[in-house]
């Protein structure tokens, strides 16, 4: 995992919901709504579920 400026890890299998720009990237790249992906990440949590969630909608 690469780590951030402040020393932490970096998690790319998850989607941060509460980084917009997370949030706009995945939203661009599926062609659905911000709050389409917000949702999709609470219930799913992880990266491919989020992917999952937002394909079966």
């Amino acid at each position: 995992m690469a780590a951030t400026s402040r020393g932490r890890a970096q998690d790319r299998a998850k989607v941060a919901g509460g980084q917009d720009h997370e949030v706009r990237y995945e939203a661009k790249n599926k062609g659905v709504p911000k709050e389409t992906v917000k949702k999709a990440v609470k219930s799913a949590g992880s990266r491919k579920k989020v992917e999952a969630e937002i394909s079966r909608h």
